[in-house]
């Protein structure tokens, strides 16, 4: 099971803007050269993010601004931004159908699913911990010589 990339995507749409944003016009081209995609997937995402009130977007040429102070947003609002659970809300997709009639099938509910809830609850707690204000702070204090 992998998170969708659209996390990472997103996380460094808002580290651009948060850095670029005042003085550039940061646009979904430049954005994709940044991250590597195609310009429609930083669209898509972008796209989602304004849904989420963390950025705004103009038409065209416009640009992407942040619009809530960075120290506000986690990296958890960015996870639940993009949809990284679907709609499920679950981060562990479950196969439908396990065999009743297996003494493994019938009980692997009992046997998972609590140890997998205590393990995305984890997983939420820790990306709370981190705001987007420090990443961009990671993000300024790397030299040129580092990336």
């Amino acid at each position: 099971m992998q998170i969708s990339s659209r996390f990472t995507i997103a996380t460094h749409i808002l580290v651009v803007l948060a850095l670029e944003g005042e003085q550039t016009k940061v646009t979904s081209d430049y954005l994709a050269g940044s991250v590597g995609v195609n310009p429609v997937i930083i669209r898509n995402v972008l796209s989602q993010l304004k849904a989420a009130n963390l950025v705004s977007v103009a038409r065209g040429t416009g640009g992407a601004k942040v619009i809530q102070d960075p120290s506000t947003i986690t990296l958890y609002d960015i996870y639940e931004a993009v949809d990284s659970l679907g709609q499920s809300g679950q981060l562990f997709g479950f196969h439908e159908n396990p065999n009743p009639n297996c003494n493994i099938g019938r009980n692997i509910h009992a046997v998972l699913d609590d140890r997998l809830e205590a393990a995305q609850r984890a997983l939420e707690a820790e990306l709370s911990q981190t705001s987007l204000a420090d990443l961009v702070q990671d993000a300024q204090g790397k030299s040129p010589a580092d990336s």
